[in-house]
């Protein structure tokens, strides 16, 4: 049946652009991305004509282990064989508990009560309804250029505005204050209405990395106005900064913590609030409140068989370790051509949660493209550098927002040769900028005049 249904793939560009999303199938297009992968292993993606493109984004970390990892696979092969029940409503099965014993004895011990659900953005609207109920007020705090997800609550926690025009009134009652300013932080806390604060630990939207001590300070300031710790580490968790979780860099210990992506290894929707007991028991607190939160598919069988052998792979493979020490040398690499090419402004980021940010060019030609550019569409720039990337390296990156920043989210299952083979693709990009340039000022010229139909059509 399976081959069946792949006979439509030539046409998989034309079904989404009917059925589907046909601005995004546009923006594919112009991009290049616009492949047909019919195969995956590991870090590569391979097209129907035998190409292979080395995936540096892993779907913005959902597929931390690579792509079909044999182990996760296999468990998941064995769970379907199995005919063992799901979906049943009034039953828990020994799946979810050990899957959440297991996520548990990787973080402080406060930290004791799971409730899984299906994507991060509902992991983040779990934490919101339980931070207000069980602290009684209604404030909600986040960081401005933070970014959360996209669904109502989520989205109202959210910065970016990009993101909410035409979709208000949001959730009343949602402010928010600088990253790494802890005056404007208190100053807030201190009105003791403020139910939760939520906070990345890296900002994924722009990289953008915490003073030193920072989120010790943030911890304490919310301890003392009563306020929640709500940590997101929907991106940052399961060893993707070279820790198990990034809170372990500031050794502190946050009222929530929210994973996701990760958490399968790539094959299934999951995530995962973890919190205090005692919140937990504040929220259901009676027997009648036993499905005041509820999550339909939320401990499935495949994905909690799914989330375990996951945690085993990373653990096994010792793939926190080798997010670190990868994550060191793609740094050292970035840096270097940081030194030779004045376009990367600045490289930052924690273990393989890497990025760099480009710069305005000193020449005056390229000073007066680069602001025709901004101004045509905010995270056009960075296509610089994405799309040669893609088209003669075979190298899979993404702009990361509407900013200068390239965010870079390998597996962790990367190795020394991948590391190195984009650090000397990228050194070729940044020598040869003349057919990058005019590419994307054709981009912009043509998005400004209003054809932006067109501009859509044209190929990398």
């Amino acid at each position: 049946m399976l081959q069946d249904f792949l006979k439509e793939q030539d046409s998989s560009y034309e079904l989404a652009s009917q059925y589907l999303n046909p601005k995004l199938v546009q923006v594919m297009d112009i991009l290049g991305f616009n492949q047909i992968y019919t195969q995956a292993q590991s870090c590569y993606l391979f097209t129907q004509d035998g190409k292979k493109y080395l995936d540096f984004h892993s779907g913005e970390g959902f597929q931390s282990l690579g792509h079909n990892h044999p182990r996760v696979k296999e468990v998941l092969k064995e769970a379907l064989d199995s005919n063992l029940p799901d979906g049943t409503q009034i039953h828990f099965s020994s799946l979810s508990g050990l899957l959440a014993k297991r996520i548990c004895q990787r973080l402080p011990d406060s930290l004791s009560a799971v409730f899984f659900t299906n994507s991060g953005t509902e992991t983040v609207e779990t934490a919101l309804k339980f931070s207000r109920f069980a602290s009684g007020r209604g404030r909600l705090l986040s960081c401005e250029n933070g970014y959360h997800g996209l669904t109502y609550g989520a989205l109202s926690v959210s910065s970016e505005d990009y993101f909410k025009k035409g979709f208000g009134p949001l959730l009343p009652d949602c402010d928010r204050v600088p990253f790494n300013d802890l005056e404007a932080l208190e100053r807030e806390l201190q009105k003791k209405d403020v139910a939760a604060f939520i906070v990345e630990p890296v900002q994924g939207r722009a990289l953008t990395l915490p003073d030193p001590s920072y989120f010790q300070e943030v911890a304490r300031l919310c301890k003392k106005y009563g306020t929640f710790l709500i940590f997101d580490e929907i991106q940052t968790g399961l060893g993707r900064t070279g820790k198990w979780f990034a809170l372990e860099h500031w050794d502190i210990e946050p009222d929530f913590v929210l994973i996701a992506k990760a958490l399968s290894g790539g094959f299934m929707p999951v995530g995962a609030m973890i919190t205090r007991r005692e919140i937990y028991n504040r929220v259901v607190n009676t027997l009648d409140r036993c499905y005041v939160q509820h999550s339909t598919y939320g401990r499935n069988k495949l994905a909690m068989l799914a989330g375990l052998a996951t945690l085993e792979v990373i653990e096994t493979e010792k793939l926190v370790e080798r997010a670190h020490e990868m994550g060191e040398r793609l740094k050292v690499g970035m840096e270097s051509l940081k030194q030779s090419f004045s376009l990367i402004k600045d490289v930052r980021g924690l273990g393989l949660m890497l990025g760099f940010e480009l710069g305005e060019p000193k020449a005056l030609k390229g000073k007066i493209e680069y602001k025709l550019i901004q101004k045509a569409s905010k995270g056009l720039f960075p296509q610089l550098v994405v799309i040669p990337l893609h088209k003669d390296h075979q190298i899979i990156s993404m702009a990361s927002g509407h900013n200068d920043v390239i965010k870079l989210l390998p597996p962790l299952v990367i190795q020394e040769a991948e590391v190195d083979y984009f650090v000397n693709s990228l050194q070729s990009v940044l020598s040869n900028q003349s057919g990058p340039w005019n590419r994307v000022m054709k981009i912009a010229l043509q998005t400004m005049k209003g054809s932006v139909s067109h501009a859509f059509q044209a190929r990398a």
